[in-house]
């Protein structure tokens, strides 16, 4: 059975490309912050390890891995109707 876990935060690269951007992922489980690359969630959701949700303005929503057209896998939640996607709009993780 997946671990889940809620995303509170990420780190982002500089670039402008959404399907790029994302660089970590984080939040707090039982009391202990964790954090991870968006590559290592990738391969844990794809492996069923993990599963992922985020809860913005008390609606909540599944992180997914998308692909894009050049066929780079990123995560982003499942259409929910809102923009910017609610993955993208979380605060900075601290270091």
């Amino acid at each position: 059975m997946a671990d889940e876990r809620q995303v509170t935060c990420i780190n982002k690269s500089d670039r402008y490309n959404a399907h790029e951007r994302i660089r970590f992922i984080g939040g707090v489980t039982a009391g202990s912050r964790w954090k991870m690359s968006q590559e290592d969630a990738i391969a844990g959701l794809e492996s069923g390890k993990w599963q992922f949700y985020v809860s913005v303005g008390g609606k909540t929503a599944r992180v997914i891995v998308a692909k894009s057209a050049s066929g780079h896998k990123y995560l982003k939640t499942e259409n929910d109707g809102e923009q910017p996607d609610n993955l993208l709009s979380l605060p900075e993780c601290p270091s």
